[in-house]
């Protein structure tokens, strides 16, 4: 790696990061001892100290060994949302010296099915709202049980209400899967949460080193079903360390915690990291313009992480102004590149630098970072701590120089195993150059003359038109500088000249609906990029399509738009 990405290198840090080399269950453990009586965790303004996320954490473990015979290395599913039984749940999971199993609350059950399939696993921790997904499941397995013991499938559930952990007076908006009563449990094989934990048991003694698996996010599954990214417990502490020094987190920080805790952003960034340095965090389950910013203003919130589509909504509340804000020095995001429209519109209302990163759940989120110093706008930032990243041919691997477009490719402690049960997949996701092993990120960049890395777009979403290679995320954060587009995703249509064509489908900010036509967005377009790349096509929309964690999902349009066009092409 150039000497160029150490050119705007943050003053006060080294370039070499030492980690703790323990279980990443220590970290709550010594935060519990520093800070017994502190707030760990906010939930609809109901409290849990340190001492009490540390003592329900073990009472957890202690079910999940002696009840559901979870052992060291055993997969354990975590199908929740953002809430302080996500928090317990994780290490209460880490503490049975098991592997946790982060799962996309929006699944359903025949995507769960895979997981509990793929993983192995036997035991789920689940919020009574999605029980009815886990329950078809748990039966099959218990059926399959009774046949043969060693059968695959689930035998154990621990279920939860989340209302149990939001039980102060509030005057904030709360969701209805959250204040729900608890319900019941009777299914064989499934136990009440505040049951489990009312038995009082505590758990064996730790087991599992630095190098045993202790996380393993699913990818998203662009291609066949997604795959579980093997992490360490070394892996998964080196970049809760990371982040809080990068980004200077001290143990008074209070943390907004809206990015999904089942994603590693959220996860890293959000939660390790700040019960890491004994921060407080207040969580919300689901993005609420209203109740993000009541929360920051309550709190006096420090630092909070956002994607694009949030910090967009965040901006287009006509309520902003009635919000105190002030408390805020950093808001951090990654996922898609900020468009610079929006980042000026954040200088401009909130005094706010965006700090974009890059990361992936091969590399347990970020192996670049903005430095917060000279943050860069549309911009991955430079590889962090002990990481070599490189743009390179994808076909040759050879390093280019800045300005040209490559694949990123990296190496680094945060750096996963390999795909769970997938070597021929793990093999052809490394490459080996100068005795390293790097990660190939399927993502296209470029560098500058400074070391900073700007996401092009994914390896196969390009558009060619008429020979010319156009980069949709360009499009896009181009197009976010019209004052009627809220939301925009850039796609392939076919073209009988062209070959493709470029296609915007665009969401309009409500003041501008039935004032603008989708020709004068055209027209807006051609005025203000090269006419190669400017949308020939636009399509208005009322919202485009999201993951669980918010990303606009260009596939899914770019599935329609092909199937629209599939009758023209017979």
């Amino acid at each position: 790696m150039s000497d160029r990405h150490f050119a705007h290198w943050p003053r006060t840090l080294p370039r070499h990061l030492t980690v703790p080399a323990t279980h990443l269950y220590r970290n709550i453990e010594i935060s519990a001892l520093r800070y017994p009586t502190k707030a760990a965790l906010v939930f609809y303004d109901s409290v849990i100290s340190y001492a009490r996320l540390q003592d329900e954490t073990e009472r957890l473990a202690a079910h999940l060994q002696q009840v559901c015979g979870v052992r060291k290395g055993d997969r354990v599913l975590l199908y929740m949302q953002n809430s302080p039984q996500f928090v317990i749940g994780y290490y209460a999971i880490l503490r049975a010296d098991a592997v946790v199993v982060p799962v996309n609350p929006m699944n359903l059950t025949e995507e769960l099915r895979h997981y509990v399939s793929d993983a192995g696993a036997r035991t789920i921790l689940a919020p009574q709202d999605l029980f009815a997904q886990v329950r078809p499941l748990l039966r099959e397995g218990l059926a399959a049980a009774a046949a043969d013991p060693a059968a695959p499938g689930l035998r154990h559930a621990v279920v939860a209400a989340y209302s149990d952990y939001a039980t102060a007076p509030t005057g904030l908006p709360v969701p209805s899967f959250v204040s729900a009563p608890r319900e019941p449990v009777t299914e064989p094989g499934a136990v009440a949460w505040t049951e489990a934990l009312a038995a009082g048991r505590r758990p064996a003694p730790i087991e599992a080193g630095p190098d045993d698996l202790a996380v393993m996010p699913y990818t998203s599954g662009t291609t066949g079903h997604p795959k579980g990214c093997m992490h360490t417990h070394r892996s998964v502490m080196y970049n809760t360390v990371a982040g809080t020094q990068w980004l200077g987190t001290p143990q008074d920080a209070v943390s907004l915690v809206v990015l999904p805790l089942f994603h590693v952003t959220g996860m890293q960034n959000g939660m390790n990291g700040s019960l890491y340095v004994g921060a407080t965090i207040v969580l919300l389950p689901r993005w609420d313009r209203d109740a993000a910013a009541q929360l920051i203003q309550r709190y006096r919130v420090t630092g909070t992480q956002m994607i694009v589509t949030m910090v967009v909504d965040l901006l287009s509340n006509p309520r902003l102004a009635e919000y105190d804000l002030s408390s805020i020095s950093r808001l951090s995001g990654g996922g898609a590149a900020m468009p610079e429209a929006v980042a000026t519109r954040l200088k401009e209302l909130c005094q706010l630098d965006y700090i974009e990163g890059y990361g992936m759940s091969e590399t347990m989120a970020p192996t670049h970072i903005n430095p917060p110093e000279r943050p860069m706008k549309q911009c991955l930032g430079i590889p962090i701590f002990d990481v070599d990243a490189r743009v390179v041919d994808p076909a040759t691997f050879a390093e280019l120089p800045p300005g040209e477009v490559g694949e990123i490719i990296v190496h680094g402690p945060q750096v996963m195993q390999g795909y769970w049960g997938q070597p021929q997949a793990t093999e052809a996701a490394f490459v080996t150059l100068d005795g390293k092993r790097f990660l190939r990120t399927g993502d296209l960049a470029r560098t500058d003359e400074h070391g900073y890395f700007f996401m092009v777009d994914r390896l196969k979403r390009m558009i060619n038109a008429s020979g010319f290679k156009v980069w949709p995320a360009e499009v896009e954060a181009l197009m976010y500088a019209h004052p009627a587009i809220q939301e925009v995703c850039v796609i392939a249509a076919r073209d009988e000249r062209r070959g493709e064509t470029v296609k915007a489908v665009v969401v309009l900010r409500d003041a501008f609906k039935g004032q603008v036509s989708e020709q004068e967005i055209v027209d807006w377009a051609h005025g203000h990029m090269a006419a190669y790349k400017s949308p020939r096509l636009v399509s208005f929309v009322d919202s485009l399509p999201k993951s669980g964690t918010g990303k606009v999902q260009w596939r899914a349009l770019q599935e329609r738009e092909k199937d629209a066009a599939a009758p023209d092409a017979l």
